[in-house]
């Protein structure tokens, strides 16, 4: 039987009246690397910072390798790597100097602390830049020093918020393959808003809205579940605002992309005919109309419509973290 290494359980978050969670729970096994999804609001930092023992929850339970974060939070933390969207760096520190440091801070023993820091350095790519100040250093190869400060203790547990936000392409790709590397031995909590990033490292995906969790499945189980709901791309010469798209029947959300909209019909409903009709009428010239698969964008955006959102031209299709 898999052994559960992140467990959440009706977990509740307050601040003042407003829920910011509300009674969420998900699973974590040993080995897996599920991505935490969620447009910006939805609940996704609380949610993790209360994992990573910093927040406490109002209601519910966290069980981090089988021990109680409320009853035991030296022990849980403990089993605990954590890189925040903005890496904890010190710029006046060799590489080697920090990770010393913050390994000695999570009680690696002397006997197996410089062996954990060149262990960790050589895993993360580092072991050239050892020497260097991290102020010195690129993004991305700051980014591998956040990465490696969360795992030089050997924890159970790598929580990893945003890890390639700012990156270029390159940078990227490596510390996607290094996510992936992760989970061969920890078990790897992902929150991104990068799409294409969670079909390239995740296993499994829990999504997250308005504080609550929409859905939790595999990339198949999602992809499977709203394989009956078709989106649709039209480009227009002279589009309309996206608030008159909106008031179109049978029109459940939109979305700008690649230089006109994605449109998503609500459930058994076909705004295309009344589309047609009214692109001719109000002079929009219709330059292109397309039916879509359903993209990983897709599937995020069926799960978490919000009726109240409104989407204007110059939004892109990423939500912020």
């Amino acid at each position: 039987m898999p052994e559960i290494m992140i467990e959440i359980s009706d977990l509740t978050r307050y601040y003042g009246s407003t829920k910011a969670l509300d009674a969420i729970g998900f699973q974590v096994q040993r080995g897996e690397v599920m991505g935490f999804l969620g447009p910006n609001g939805a609940g996704k930092t609380t949610a993790m910072r209360i994992l990573a023992g910093l927040l406490s929850p109002s209601e519910g339970s966290v069980h981090i390798a089988g021990l109680d974060m409320i009853a035991n939070p030296v022990e849980a933390r403990a089993k605990i790597g954590f890189l925040p969207e903005s890496p904890p760096i010190y710029g006046d520190m060799t590489v080697r100097e920090y990770l010393t440091y913050l390994a000695s801070l999570r009680r690696v023993s002397r006997d197996r602390l410089s062996a954990a820091v060149e262990q960790t350095m050589e895993r993360c790519g580092l072991s050239h830049v050892a020497n260097r100040l991290l102020r010195n250093l690129s993004k991305g190869y700051q980014q591998r020093a956040g990465i490696a400060q969360a795992i030089v203790h050997s924890p159970e547990v790598v929580i990893l918020d945003e890890p390639t936000v700012g990156l270029d392409p390159i940078q990227i790709r490596e510390i996607r393959q290094l996510i992936r590397e992760l989970g061969g031995e920890h078990s790897v909590l992902l929150s991104t808003h990068i799409l294409p990033e969670v079909r390239m490292t995740c296993n499994r995906v829990a999504v997250i809205n308005q504080g609550r969790i929409v859905a939790d499945d595999t990339l198949e189980g999602l992809e499977q579940k709203t394989s009956n709901k078709t989106t649709y791309f039209l480009r227009w010469s002279r589009p309309p605002s996206p608030a008159v798209l909106q008031q179109i029947p049978g029109i459940a959300q939109i979305r700008a992309q690649d230089g006109g909209w994605s449109i998503l019909p609500q459930t058994n409903q076909d705004p295309i005919p009344e589309l047609l009709q009214r692109s001719v009428s109000e002079g929009w010239d219709l330059r292109e109309l397309l039916p879509s698969s359903n993209s990983l964008e897709d599937i995020f955006l069926n799960l978490t419509t919000r009726e109240e959102e409104a989407v204007t031209p110059s939004s892109t299709s990423e939500e912020a973290a």
